[in-house]
């Protein structure tokens, strides 16, 4: 048997905050997910991308603390084009959310940004430049 990638994880302080954020970039979680300890969202090609609430991590490890200092990994979403990406990145902002990096015009031939999820990952949009 061979293992098969399937689930991205991330552990959330504030699954409603959380929800909300991940909604507004088009994930789409169950109805009634902000009562529930996991909540999944399914993701294009198969994956899935899960909320476990800190609760619902110390359920079966106690000593399990938040990390601190900045992250590792971040979450990527592909816009249609570079104006969508920046009104995205405008109403995350406008929301509440921190802005890590305004839009760019990339080397790389792509609009990027980066702003935080309420826990503060990174996650990066962008749009491939006309």
């Amino acid at each position: 048997m061979t293992p098969r990638f399937d689930v991205i994880g991330l552990v959330v302080s504030d699954l409603g905050a959380s929800l909300a954020f991940y909604r507004r970039l088009g994930l789409v979680f169950p109805e009634g997910a902000e009562s529930l300890p996991h909540v999944e969202a399914e993701l294009p090609g198969g994956l899935r991308l899960a909320l476990d609430t800190e609760e619902t991590v110390r359920s079966f490890h106690p000593g399990w603390q938040p990390p601190s200092g900045g992250g590792r990994v971040s979450l990527a979403f592909r816009c249609d084009s570079p104006a969508e990406m920046d009104h995205l990145y405008e109403e995350l902002v406008s929301a509440g959310h921190h802005g890590e990096l305004k839009p760019w015009d990339a080397v790389w031939g792509m609009r990027y940004a980066v702003v935080h999820d309420p826990d503060g990952n990174g996650v990066d949009l962008f749009a491939t430049l006309h």
